[in-house]
């Protein structure tokens, strides 16, 4: 598995002294109040701004005092390290999107005057050559289908907003979007909402109108999890791009853990001679990953369709934790 200790530095104040606070305010503030409030959660599922969050938009204080382990009998010492425990050091652009807020930043009008522009294949082409990156926002199936070669994949069907924020270093970095027509102000919206806010524009007529100008396109090649499990990918290492914590409760015996987290980092330390096979639970993830690994010039890239939860029934080998 992975250890960077350059992603694991703690700031001054740390994940203890903060999770201590936390404690410290629930006991004193959130318990004694009624039962009957109502509970309007600030992140959901998924995000990295929590452990164990559920996918509930609202719910009552009473029924999260008996369900949810934060507010749960335990002592302060036990409270900090349940909440410390496994979880993964916060996403690169946290400190960057802070730092942002406090220095200031443009207008949503001026924001959507810079970048909600059709740009024609030309004009694109002519970005990617001085160093934009192209986001590809539609969903994984259009975009294994085709896609211009060295865009990445990043849906807007899926956490678009963070995973962006996670993977792309440089909150300046020039970006062309490729997406479904409707979404493109959506797109430029949700990376401003993270602090990427240099979209150059987006291709006008999408797909269709790249290819009509006789530019090539790549596919994504892919494999079935029934074809996997009776025939594997020959030469190809299999990367597990899913979490830490979903690495542990079960995986390919042969898989590597690289969690797409912190991808861009971890991606330098693979051998782009290489070919890969990759797969995260559901196939949004993995999909970001190999787009990245096309990207970087990987030798060949395979990407494992429906992911964990599709090779599980499958005859593939599988390790599982023993029952405690």
């Amino acid at each position: 598995m992975w250890e960077d200790q350059t992603l694991l530095k703690r700031p001054e104040i740390t994940a203890e002294d903060m999770a201590g606070t936390l404690y410290d305010s629930l006991r004193s503030k959130i318990l004694p109040l009624p039962d009957h409030i109502t509970v309007y959660p600030a992140h959901g599922a998924g995000s990295a701004c929590g452990k164990n969050m559920s996918k509930e938009t609202s719910a009552l204080l009473g029924d999260q005092k008996q369900s949810n382990y934060a507010l749960g009998s335990m002592t302060r010492e036990e409270f900090i390290t349940e909440l410390t425990t496994g979880i993964m050091p916060p996403p690169q652009y946290f400190a960057k999107a802070a730092a942002q807020n406090k220095s200031g930043y443009k207008s949503i009008d001026a924001l959507y005057e810079a970048s909600i522009k059709a740009l024609g294949s030309d004009e694109v082409e002519q970005a990617i050559q001085n160093n934009a990156l192209v986001i590809d926002t539609r969903n994984q199936e259009e975009y294994r289908k085709a896609h211009i070669h060295g865009s990445w994949f990043i849906g807007l069907n899926g956490q678009f907003a963070p995973w962006a924020g996670a993977l792309i270093a440089d909150m300046h970095q020039p970006i062309v979007i490729v997406a479904e027509e409707g979404k493109e102000k959506e797109a430029v919206m949700r990376l401003a909402r993270v602090g990427y806010d240099n979209v150059l524009g987006y291709l006008s007529g999408g797909i269709n109108a790249w290819t009509s100008t006789g530019r090539s396109t790549s596919s994504m090649e892919s494999i079935s999890p029934e074809e996997f499990a009776t025939k594997g990918t020959p030469g190809a290492k299999v990367l597990d791009v899913r979490k830490p914590s979903e690495f542990e409760e079960g995986h390919l015996t042969n898989a590597e853990n690289v969690p797409l987290d912190f991808f861009s980092e971890l991606v330098e330390k693979l051998d782009m001679s290489q070919s890969y096979s990759v797969h995260c639970k559901g196939g949004y993830r993995s999909m970001i990953a190999a787009s990245i690994l096309e990207w970087k010039g990987a030798h060949g890239v395979i990407d494992i369709m429906g992911g964990f939860d599709k090779l599980k029934p499958t005859s593939a080998e599988v390790v599982v934790p023993s029952a405690a």
